[in-house]
């Protein structure tokens, strides 16, 4: 038998793939089709005129395919940069971003460049179990930090944690799993002590674009070493809808720069130019459809909410971007109740033992509806769902 890496052995496998394999075998009757809700992502193409703009660019820029820059393409650097200087009203330069294959190999970069094997990262559980996988992947200890009241994670707590093999403490916000939108002051306190501690705060704003506040969720970026800390990850994914053609952001300082080019040659030499030519183009031309996007997020994000009300036993425990984070009532442990759902009640959602240590009780008790796919309607018969659902 041929040998195998431990680290990749110890982890778990992919929970969306895992709970895929669930609807083998099971038939969906046409007066109850299956509602998915495990899934974080886009399920539309892009709009038409992105399309069109991918299409001719295929057509006829020789550049689309071939080899580009390791951190990027100009130009869309140059937007990003641009962007985020007026967003969060404080100077971002090209040279401070670079272009990766999804938000996911953000965060892979950026670990790869902080930790090795026997380092500790400290995670707000319950996680983005991606982010855990990577860790494991990477020999690199997770250490849970529980969050508390809006699922809301404390600098104070994290303090307790840290250690002198701490590298890095990752928070996502709007986050997933739980929705949550961390205030600014907690970030502000989380980069204090991040800065005190000598290590990195990793910030992941992959769902930015549907922060259901006005203006800037931080200010971050006004800090004028803010680079000495803070790396920040970002997905195109989900605005513009560009999810098979792999497009997110790292933002860091350009010292670090210079390590994430050496992983990015390593695993992928460029992300691809299509979807990168694609990026720049919806940031050109798509203010207002995202805008309008936004809107229609938040209305389910209402939907959800108002539904969460009428469901009898059930616990809304956070809920805003792509995601509700809800406590059922049932004695089973969440693992069990969500494959009950896909035969029982036609519902595909995803368990809070996927987010969370093995063995956590608060693991079992929750589960994670991704509901930004659902229009009102749908929202309106998954409720309905769960609460004829007898566990």
């Amino acid at each position: 038998m041929l040998p195998l890496n431990p680290a990749i052995a110890s982890t778990f496998r992919p929970p969306v793939m895992e709970a895929r394999r669930w609807l083998e075998g099971v038939t969906f009757p046409p007066e109850r089709p299956l509602i998915n809700v495990s899934q974080a992502a886009p399920v539309d193409p892009p709009p038409e005129a992105l399309r069109r703009a991918i299409a001719e660019a295929s057509l006829e820029r020789a550049d689309a395919h071939l080899y580009g820059p390791v951190l990027g393409r100009t130009d869309l650097r140059e937007a990003v940069a641009a962007e985020w200087t007026q967003a969060y009203g404080a100077p971002v330069s090209p040279a401070q971003v670079a272009i990766t294959q999804g938000c996911n190999q953000a965060f892979c970069a950026a670990i790869a460049t902080l930790a090795g094997a026997g380092d500790e990262v400290i995670l707000p559980a319950p996680w983005y179990f991606n982010h855990r996988m990577w860790l494991d992947m990477q020999g690199v200890t997770t250490v849970p930090l529980q969050c508390g009241p809006g699922m809301i994670p404390s600098p104070e707590d994290a303090r307790a944690l840290i250690t002198p093999r701490t590298r890095a403490i990752v928070l996502v916000t709007p986050n997933n799993p739980t929705g949550a939108e961390y205030p600014a002051g907690i970030l502000a306190a989380f980069r204090d002590l991040a800065r005190e501690a000598g290590i990195a705060l990793i910030l992941d704003e992959t769902y930015r674009d549907f922060d259901s506040r006005q203006g800037a969720p931080h200010d971050l970026f006004s800090d004028p070493d803010w680079g000495d800390t803070l790396i920040q990850l970002y997905s195109f994914s989900k605005a513009y809808r560009l999810t098979g053609h792999r497009v997110g952001a790292l933002v860091a300082s350009e010292a670090r720069m210079i390590e994430v080019e050496k992983f990015l040659d390593t695993v992928a030499i460029c992300t691809g130019q299509l979807g990168q030519i694609g990026a720049a183009w919806g940031m050109a031309n798509l203010r207002q459809w995202l805008a309008a996007e936004r809107d229609e997020i938040l209305g389910r994000r209402a939907a959800m909410i108002a539904g969460m009300e009428r469901l009898p036993g059930w616990t809304l425990k956070c809920c805003g971007a792509y995601f509700a984070w809800v406590e059922h009532p049932f004695a089973a442990p969440s693992d069990q109740i969500a494959r009950r759902l896909v035969e029982g009640a036609g519902v595909l959602m995803l368990p809070g033992t996927m987010f969370m240590p093995e063995g956590d009780s608060e693991a079992e008790r929750h589960l994670r509806i991704a509901f930004a796919n659902v229009d009102a309607a749908g929202i309106g018969a998954l409720i309905d769902r769960l609460a004829r659902f007898q566990g």
